[in-house]
């Protein structure tokens, strides 16, 4: 379980596909990482399988992370965002994130806001059920909160509005975002559970 509050930026040191899969290797700064810990990589939630003498993490990616989150994106240097498990003495400072990617937003512009910035994305119609105005969600990890939903034609995918602060964009990836790059998407889980208690 994590927060989505980022504890430090990394990046990509090397790539090994396999079948299905994908095996790849990660700086890192935490001085005692252990073999078989959760660690959020872009809010996805990996298994530390190997650490190097050069401070280096190897995670595994299954077929269905491939599938849902943006990581068949990534690229020798590729910045990611990282966060550790939280333990029972962790404040919880952004909101219950599981690390269990919903699916792919769409970066559309970031617009400058008194010192903030606007940031708009487009998420799949699916998941716009999930989000509410004010609401949290989590993109490559970070939390953050929906400004607003918009639904401008029905043929097309929802757009959401959240605004990132100077601190957020500084100790984050989504301040590198070019328009039309994709980002993982994980919808409040409580939203989930409502839906399937009150439709079962």
């Amino acid at each position: 379980m994590f927060t989505g509050i980022i504890d430090q930026k990394s990046s990509v040191v090397s790539l090994h596909p396999m079948e299905g899969s994908l095996k790849i290797e990660i700086t890192t700064q935490y001085p005692d990482l252990v073999l078989g810990e959760s660690v959020a990589v872009n809010g996805v939630c990996l298994t530390l399988t190997e650490l190097t003498p050069q401070a280096t993490a190897f995670f595994f990616v299954s077929s269905e992370t491939l599938d849902r989150s943006n990581f068949n994106e990534l690229r020798l240097g590729s910045l990611l965002n990282l966060e550790r498990a939280v333990t029972l003495q962790t404040r919880l400072s952004g909101h219950l994130v599981q690390g269990h990617v919903d699916g792919i937003a769409i970066f559309l512009e970031a617009i400058p806001q008194s010192g903030s910035q606007k940031l708009r994305f487009e998420i799949p119609s699916l998941l716009a059920r999930y989000c509410v105005e004010k609401g949290s969600i989590a993109l490559n990890g970070v939390s953050l909160t929906i400004n607003s939903i918009q639904c401008l034609d029905p043929k097309m995918n929802p757009l959401i509005e959240v605004t990132m602060i100077p601190h957020t964009r500084e100790c984050t990836n989504l301040s590198v975002l070019k328009p039309q790059e994709k980002v993982n998407i994980e919808i409040d889980v409580l939203a989930k559970y409502v839906e399937k208690l009150c439709h079962p």
